[in-house]
């Protein structure tokens, strides 16, 4: 399976594309599946630009929303995580993952998928610890305080991901349910110390004192990386391409300018001589000096061997923004458990013969059956257990026999695809639609696909059930009638199981005046940018930025730290 890993996306979605079919055409190879890191910036309408945590003069449409309107479709299975710099709103109506538009989707807050048999989890958000233990408080409209907490990584979502790593493997229950793949924004925490850091620095100089204090990237995501122990781990946020390969139950190795280490290649991203034509880095360009990496020596046993428990070294990269000459874009190989199956016994040079499947992962399913009682919506995260718990291990046991013998042997989704269970529908009216030029904090709306994997699951929904709503003459002329909005070409949302279209519910305005006077009271503004801190998000450490020094703020944000 041919696999593209992009870094911050910014809106460039259109460029990644075209980067990718410059790629294919240039190595003769068909991409399989795109990756892509965060900041991906689904934005659907003027809305939305509201709910985005950038200095005003850098919001920008991108080119989403022209495949969440149906204008394009995306080329390739893009699977998505997000970053600091989102359409949270957009986000959280996907919270545990949804299409975010056809063929493009997010894995939500903590999730994993199997794709042709190789899983692939990821974590969104960025690290801040005063937000770490809070629970998911945040709702439309935000503050200007929620509008940046929002995207903070939160302990419930690395704590539902490390129960991965005590799967079952039996007959029964299938193989492991590792991640072979772990996608996040954030860097682990010390992950530059077993690469070339001293070329980092040289590179990004404003780094060099939280290297030195050992606070660049999140301390949680490194816990993670032990537990998981995954073959290969993606990032971006720090808008630089960087190498490294961390060995778990040893000492890191330290990869030298070239990414060598006994004349191995440590990480599908390194550079030096390549020999390996199809692993290009694209840049936009256009000068035809194209750097080429040499695909990573040594299969990833974990996508092999369905009886490994853990890999025993992980190879990180992270990746640049796409701009023209940032190394945004990388191709690597990885072996699938499912290839004959899949590809009808063979599998091309350079890519599947057939569209690669999405699928739920089962001990993934059964996690969240077993943990959603523990999704905290108040402003502190009532506390979890352990993740050895005997008896939280045991009801998530329960929970896997549970799907696979109410989920897949005795239903018509054996295998567990996701589309059968989640369609894409547009929930918000896109620019194509007269009210996706409204200026103003977007409302509320509950995704009809989050409404289906619950009601599949038979579990509660606490991410954005319908609340009541609104007396008609507090709703916007056009949404007290329309329970969902037509999806491209004028049809109707396909029905999902057991459920109606998307409903759409509005917060009033006399709640709206309640949030923003309560904001007031407490010094944090009347919903214009005021005082509160911008973020510092891993940059040198100097004073905090404020949202109202735009000149200040724009600068740090366009150069530096995703």
């Amino acid at each position: 399976m041919k696999i593209a890993v992009e870094g911050c996306s910014h809106g460039e979605l259109d460029n990644i594309y075209a980067s990718i079919a410059k790629a294919e055409e240039a190595g003769g190879f068909k991409t399989d599946l795109l990756l892509l890191c965060g900041d991906f910036q689904g934005i659907r309408n003027v809305g939305d630009l509201e709910c985005i945590a950038v200095p005003p003069k850098y919001r920008s449409m991108g080119s989403f929303h022209r495949y969440y309107s149906g204008e394009k479709i995306a080329p390739v299975l893009t699977l998505v995580v997000g970053g600091n710099h989102e359409a949270s709103n957009y986000m959280w109506e996907l919270a545990h993952g949804g299409w975010l538009a056809p063929n493009i989707y997010f894995l939500g807050e903590a999730g994993a998928v199997d794709v042709n048999g190789v899983i692939i989890a990821g974590a969104s958000g960025i690290y801040k610890s005063h937000d770490y233990t809070s629970g998911r408080h945040e709702q439309v409209p935000y503050s200007p305080s929620d509008i940046r907490s929002v995207y903070h990584t939160r302990i419930f979502d690395i704590w539902r991901l490390k129960l991965l790593a005590n799967s079952r493997e039996s007959a029964s229950a299938g193989p492991s349910s590792r991640p072979d793949i772990v996608m996040s924004h954030d860097w682990p925490n010390t992950i530059e110390q077993h690469g070339d850091v001293h070329g980092l620095i040289k590179r990004k100089p404003f780094f060099k004192d939280e290297i030195n204090t050992s606070t660049l990237g999140s301390p949680p995501l490194l816990e993670l990386l032990k537990t998981l122990r995954p073959s290969y781990w993606f990032s971006a946020h720090l808008h630089v391409k960087f190498a490294a390969l961390f060995k778990h139950g040893g000492q890191g190795t330290e990869v030298g300018p070239q990414g060598r280490e006994g004349g191995a290649q440590a990480g599908p991203s390194n550079g030096g001589e390549a020999s390996n034509p199809e692993a290009i880095d694209i840049d936009l360009d256009d000068s035809g000096e194209e750097d080429v990496d040499e695909e990573p020596k040594g299969a990833n046993a974990a996508a092999t061997d369905p009886t490994f428990q853990g890999a025993s070294e992980t190879r990180f990269l992270a990746l640049s923004k796409c701009l023209p000459g940032h190394k945004f874009l990388q191709f690597f190989d990885m072996p699938s458990r499912q290839a004959e199956e899949v590809a009808g016994g063979s599998e091309s040079v350079g890519g599947s013969s057939s569209k690669p499947q999405l699928c739920f992962v089962p001990r993934w399913l059964a996690i969240l059956r077993a943990t959603n009682h523990f999704l905290c919506l108040q402003k502190k995260q009532t506390p979890l257990p352990s993740v050895d718990d005997a008896l939280l291990l045991k009801r998530i046991d329960e929970e896997e026999d549970w799907v696979r013998r109410e989920l897949m042997a005795q239903g018509r989704n054996a295998t567990l695809a996701v589309e059968p269970i989640q369609h894409f529908v547009r929930t918000a009216p896109s620019t194509s639609d007269p009210q996706g030029s409204m200026p103003g904090p977007p409302p509320w709306f509950t995704n009809p696909q989050t409404e289906a994997l619950c009601h599949w699951l038979q579990m509660e929904n606490k991410i954005n059930a319908p609340p009541p709503m609104p007396p008609p003459h507090m709703m916007p002329p056009g949404f007290a009638s329309q329970p969902g909005f037509d999806s491209p070409g004028g049809r109707q949302p396909q029905p999902l199981p057991g459920l109606s279209g998307a409903a759409v519910a509005l917060h009033s305005s006399d709640e709206r005046d309640a949030k923003r006077h309560k904001m007031e009271a407490r010094g944090g503004g009347g919903g214009n940018e005021g005082p509160e801190q911008a973020e510092n998000a891993g940059g040198d450490g100097g004073e905090p930025l404020r949202l109202d020094d735009e000149d200040e703020a724009g600068a740090r944000w366009k150069e530096g730290t995703g």
